[in-house]
């Protein structure tokens, strides 16, 4: 087993609670261990660092503090929403990266006798200690009902590739991780472009019309791939993209029905879980319907395409050309 330290968000206990049932179901058979860190408190999600720098970034680094305190063995700090994952990233990069700085968030954790040096732990996502410290072999071996028949579209938004601080991922655009991830599950991966595009966070409590654009393109780029569900990584994205679908069907006189669900719940399903058991159902456009799509026959290889030649036609065919002969003079 390998032990991490852990760092939930506040998402996890009530518009995340999918991906946390989930994750909880599917981290034992990975042989995964996280211990959450004690009274962690919010990340500041993404609008406290417009208003006032110093105490949003040393909000956040109060939860690297107190993991750093509960190292225990462990220097690797997970946390499985994009949002929470960004903020930790960026603040300890800060710190590092400014010391006049990181010594006055120092200054303010004093006041709970608290301090963080930076680069004592390592942050990462959960899919990153999924696909490189658990392995896909291992995510293979695990797999009792392969999705075979499931097209599924892997959505991981703006905030986890980029800025990619300790170069984990293998494209800040265009990441392959998740892609690998689901196909290992034995989905078929569609191609979709898309998969770092902003779903448009809080715009829909700012701008309502720029968000329904935002979660439409996302929706409609999905079903054009032949996309079943989308699957994603973020909490956010679930929420906006699912909870919001129908005031964007609304808004542009539309139909879409595309269910966005967690990576943690794909991989209980392919594990042999119940669909309820990882949440399956809660989400708004719901996904059990696409799961009849998943086949238990394995897909027969497709056999080499046959180049095929035009045969001659049937009945009077058409007068060909004629070479002259030899001293024959054509008019």
């Amino acid at each position: 087993m390998s032990e991490y330290l852990y760092y939930p968000g506040c998402s996890m206990d009530s518009s995340g609670r999918s991906y946390r049932d989930s994750l909880e179901a599917v981290t034992a058979p990975l042989g995964i261990t996280l211990r959450e860190i004690d009274d962690w408190n919010c990340c500041g999600a993404t609008e406290y660092l417009g208003l006032s720098r110093l105490p949003a970034y040393a909000l956040i680094a109060r939860n690297l503090a107190l993991a750093e305190q509960a190292r225990n063995g462990t220097n690797t700090l997970v946390a499985p929403c994009s949002a929470c994952f960004l903020n930790l990233s960026k603040t300890n990069h800060a710190m590092a990266e400014d010391a006049a700085f990181g010594a006055q968030v120092n200054d303010a954790l004093a006041a709970g006798d608290l301090h963080y040096d930076p680069d004592s732990l390592r942050i990462r996502h959960l899919l990153d200690v999924v696909v490189r410290e658990v392995g896909l072999e291992t995510v293979r071996s695990r797999v009792t009902r392969p999705l075979r028949g499931l097209k599924l579209a892997p959505y991981l938004g703006c905030m986890v590739p980029r800025p990619d601080y300790d170069g984990r991922w293998s494209d800040p655009e265009h990441p392959s991780e998740l892609d690998r991830l689901l196909a290992a599950l034995g989905a078929e991966v569609v191609d979709y472009p898309l998969k770092t595009e902003c779903c448009g966070g809080h715009m829909t409590q700012i701008g309502p019309s720029t968000a329904f654009s935002m979660i439409r393109r996302l929706v409609d780029a999905a079903e054009r791939a032949g996309a079943d569900m989308m699957v994603t990584i973020c909490p956010m994205c679930q929420m906006n993209i699912d909870a919001f679908q129908g005031e964007m069907n609304a808004h542009f006189h539309t139909s879409h029905r595309m269910p966005i669900v967690f990576f943690t719940q794909v991989m209980g399903l392919a594990f042999g879980m119940a669909p309820e058991a990882v949440g399956f159902g809660r989400e708004l456009v719901d996904a059990r319907p696409a799961l009849a799509r998943i086949s238990d026959e394995p897909v027969p290889e497709a056999e080499p395409a046959r180049v095929r030649r035009p045969g001659r036609p049937k009945g009077p065919a058409l007068p060909m050309p004629q070479m002259p002969e030899a001293g024959e003079v054509t008019r």
